[in-house]
């Protein structure tokens, strides 16, 4: 009978994991960004500025929300492979925001840093990069 019990806190357990895995929360802790100039080529990465925002990648809504000053809003219309190098885990998603730009949002691992993880918004001329922290 505890063999029966625990087999049906165990499957019960698994259930309620695989749901609340549905929205991820990360915390930023800075961010930077860097331009298109006017013969196409991008600038430097700007300095690291602090950003201490929330971001929620809802799978169920297929929706990404950045609570950024300004809240920007992402519909995700795809959702790409996840990679894997020898140095990073990548998983990437193709996105329009509020105003209807496309957009691509990658959120890297860094294998070789600590596992530290990087978000990236990916425009046609301007892109940012945040800093994930756990």
């Amino acid at each position: 009978m505890k063999y029966i019990q625990l087999f049906v806190i165990l499957i019960l357990l698994g259930f309620t994991t695989k749901t609340q895995a549905q929205a991820l929360s990360l915390k930023t802790s800075s961010v930077s960004y860097a331009e298109k100039n006017e013969i196409g080529k991008w600038s430097k990465w700007s300095e690291f500025v602090k950003a201490d925002i929330l971001i929620t990648i809802d799978g169920k809504k297929n929706r990404i929300i950045v609570n950024s000053p300004e809240i920007q809003v992402f519909t995700i219309t795809a959702y790409g492979d996840k990679t894997e190098t020898e140095t990073d885990k990548i998983v990437p998603f193709e996105c329009v925001d509020h105003n209807g730009s496309k957009c691509n949002i990658i959120v890297i691992t860094r294998k070789k840093e600590d596992n530290r993880m990087q978000f990236y918004i990916n425009y046609s001329e301007v892109k940012f990069v945040y800093n994930i922290y756990n």
